[in-house]
């Protein structure tokens, strides 16, 4: 089954999504692309995109979506590193990137000019249109080669292993109970995604979507009152969200809410993202019993589902673990942690098959403990065995020798009157090593940081209250809706003060 796809008014029949895939997939093995192979791709949301993944399943290649925001320094390194034989991407982002293009890399663009491409360089929609489709042997599917965030050291690209031939069933199955579970995902759906295809997540659930759907809405971009509007159009069953979208949608006026009928809608998976329990609980008020939110990560696959129910009756959980997957709190002395304790989440999803980092070996070893892989985030199993992520390692602020989670605070600042996006971060600090820092989005020019600061420290512990309040119009997020944390940091100093 392949779903009909619906982008920006243009319907594709399954059979026209499927015959683009066949399409590009011979044209790559004329050009030389083998199985396992790598095809990059600089694309925003697009048909083209849908071509690749198509062409993975195919010809047997990964195909390595890169953030199309990115500079020049920052896709030569992920083109050199993963070893890509083609280049997909559009010809307005061609120009900054050109001379970081290795010169083995085949360069397919997307809406050249006439006249706009150099030696080399093929138009893709000319070059597609005279392939024929893929008639060699069957190839081994392979999936997205994402590259992690790099909030240590140059990002890693996660090549994860096909499966062993005589595995090969049972692992699709495992495969489709865990996206079922995590995601909605079943035969028939009909999806809706609107967050960049260049992030993990909406790639897979894409990827997945087409297979098993009926249709799939693609939007080039996440518009709040488009999305409603497009589900009541399709009758929209399955949604990708991300927290930041449900902000957005809970910021539409009231009329416009009630102005759509979203009875269609049975499940809306959400990762990639710590959830605010106050966001989620206004979704659950608004939307119904449909909100599910999945801890996972590019290296470990879908970890944990966390129902509608859960989110009323654990709030701040990301849920329990799905299937058979396995998880363990190590502190740092390599010992369990006992019940609520935090310490480095380590897991095994049996359903995702084992990865390696392109060029890295090392950084592989390091994730590892036994078979089970931590990506470095921080958390805690409670009695009942659901899961509560406080943050990743790497964010985790030391002062005065006390480990301090920033989510932890975020999600109590999210909840004050006035804040509409805050983030929270250590700087160095003579005194304790390390000081907290919020930086806040407020719709109420009145707010000080004397309130911020009352408020956390009425509601957490006094070490939790932030030393310093930063005020800014909006903060810098990755589409993904994670903050960027780093440029907040680098821009500390000339961030302003409110007293």
């Amino acid at each position: 089954m392949t779903a009909e796809l619906f982008f920006s008014g243009t319907r594709l029949s399954p059979d026209e999504v499927e015959q683009r895939g066949w399409k590009l997939s011979g044209g790559l093995a004329r050009i030389g692309v083998e199985e396992g192979d790598v095809l990059a791709l600089m694309l925003r949301n697009s048909v083209p995109f849908v071509d690749a993944i198509q062409a993975g399943q195919i010809a047997g290649c990964y195909y390595c979506p890169i953030n199309w925001h990115f500079k020049a320094q920052e896709v030569g390194h992920i083109l050199r590193d993963s070893g890509a034989r083609v280049l997909l991407i559009e010809a307005d982002l061609l120009e900054q990137v050109r001379e970081v293009i290795p010169a083995q890399v085949v360069v397919l663009v997307v809406g050249a000019e006439p006249g706009g491409l150099r030696e080399g360089e093929l138009d893709y929609q000319h070059w597609l249109a005279e392939q024929a489709a893929y008639a060699g042997p069957p190839r081994t599917p392979r999936m997205q080669m994402a590259y992690t965030s790099g909030t240590t050291g140059l990002p890693k690209g996660v090549k994860r292993l096909p499966p062993a031939p005589e595995e090969a069933d049972q692992a699709r199955q495992r495969m489709a109970e865990m996206v079922e579970a995590a995601w909605g995902i079943r035969p028939g759906v009909r999806a809706l995604v609107s967050a960049p295809l260049y992030h993990s997540a909406p790639g897979s659930f894409t990827q997945q979507a087409l297979q098993q759907g009926q249709t799939l809405v693609l939007m080039p971009r996440f518009d709040a009152e488009q999305t409603l509007q497009l589900i009541q159009q399709h009758r929209i069953d399955t949604v990708f969200l991300v927290p930041i979208m449900y902000v957005r949608l809970l910021r539409l006026p009231e009329d416009v809410k009630a102005r759509y009928d979203l009875s269609s809608v049975r499940f809306v998976a959400c990762t990639g993202a710590p959830c605010a329990p106050d966001v989620k609980q206004a979704m659950l008020d608004w939307w119904g019993p449909v909100i599910h939110e999945t801890y996972a990560s590019s290296e470990t696959g879908m970890i944990t589902i966390q129902t509608p129910e859960d989110a009323r009756l654990k709030p701040g959980s990301v849920g329990r673990p799905i299937g058979e997957t396995r998880i363990r709190i190590i502190d740092a002395q390599g010992n369990d942690c006992a019940t609520g304790e935090p310490g480095q989440i380590y897991v095994r999803q049996p359903a995702v098959t084992d990865f390696t980092y392109a060029n890295n070996p090392q950084a592989r070893a390091r994730a590892g403990l036994g078979d089970l892989v931590s990506v470095g985030d921080i958390g805690y199993l409670d009695g009942d065995g659901y899961l509560f992520v406080c943050d990743r390692a790497s964010d985790m602020v030391i002062s005065g020798g006390v480990n301090i989670y920033p989510a932890e605070i975020e999600h109590v600042l999210i909840g004050m009157p006035g804040i509409v996006d805050c983030a929270v971060f250590g700087v160095p600090d003579a005194e304790y090593g390390e000081a907290l820092v919020a930086v806040v989005a407020s719709s109420d020019p009145q707010l000080d940081a004397e309130a911020v600061r009352s408020y956390v420290c009425e509601r957490m512990a006094g070490y939790k209250t932030p030393r310093e309040v930063r005020f800014v119009e909006q903060l810098p997020r990755d589409d993904n809706g994670k903050v960027a944390k780093r440029r907040l940091q680098d821009s500390y100093s000339a961030l302003s003060a409110r007293t």
